[in-house]
């Protein structure tokens, strides 16, 4: 009896904490689909987790020294239920992924494929990043500036990156702003994200591209508007 109330103070203590654990705010729209969806998660994974587990250790504790083990009796109605129930949870997931999946954010190619004829993201800031063995290209088409290894998008407006590489096969990877997509060669890809957080974030390859692979990094530099036009200027200025 004293383990049994050990383990539900236990279990009561783990789901009391994360149910108060204040998130860290998202840096980007896309990070907090991202983050929404690992919280939905846990929220269906962790008592689930938290009931096998303390039904393992009751049955271990419970029949302890048990020298004249007997088979269980069939129970239909509790086997519909477990099946019923694994089923529901299995629904929820596939919907709250398939929800996330069909963000424009997280999938962009998709979104702008089903847009009628129109481009979706006509009004995005556009950026082409070229990827080679073993660095990165930004180009700012509009203002005819191009930089390396240093990325600079506005903060709170749409930005779509344009996604080529002279070479093999590259990812680009920017944690903190929940973007990930592969680069092939021959073909044009696309990302696309919103950061809400002016600040410094890395930028990785995230796919294996030969020996400089792991020195293959960057900067992105997220700066509100005002900061962003500035910064474009003196870039266009210094370049002319």
């Amino acid at each position: 009896m004293r383990l049994r109330r050990r383990l539900v103070r236990a279990a009561l203590l783990v789901g009391g904490l994360v149910m108060l654990a204040a998130p860290v705010a998202a840096q980007s729209v896309n990070r907090a689909a991202i983050d929404e969806l690992n919280a939905q998660l846990l929220y269906v994974a962790l008592p689930l987790t938290l009931f096998v587990e303390l039904t393992l250790v009751y049955a271990i504790y419970r029949f302890r020294d048990n020298d004249d083990p007997r088979p269980t009796v069939d129970d239909p109605a509790l086997e519909v239920t477990w099946t019923a129930a694994t089923g529901a949870i299995l629904v929820f997931v596939g919907i709250s992924a398939f929800v996330v999946m069909a963000n424009p954010y997280i999938t962009p190619a998709a979104a702008q494929a089903s847009a009628d004829g129109t481009d979706a993201f006509a009004d995005d800031t556009e950026i082409d990043v070229l990827a080679y063995q073993w660095g990165w290209e930004f180009s700012y088409g509009e203002a005819n500036v191009t930089t390396e290894e240093r990325l600079v998008v506005p903060a709170d407006e749409n930005v779509t990156f344009r996604l080529r590489t002279t070479d093999v096969i590259h990812a680009i990877y920017i944690p903190r702003l929940g973007v990930k997509q592969d680069i092939f060669p021959g073909r044009t890809m696309t990302a696309r994200t919103r950061a809400t957080e002016p600040g410094e974030y890395r930028l990785y390859c995230a796919e294996m591209c030969g020996a400089g692979h792991s020195k293959m990094d960057a900067t992105v530099v997220v700066k509100n508007q005002s900061a962003y036009d500035a910064w474009l200027a003196n870039q266009t200025a210094t370049a002319g």
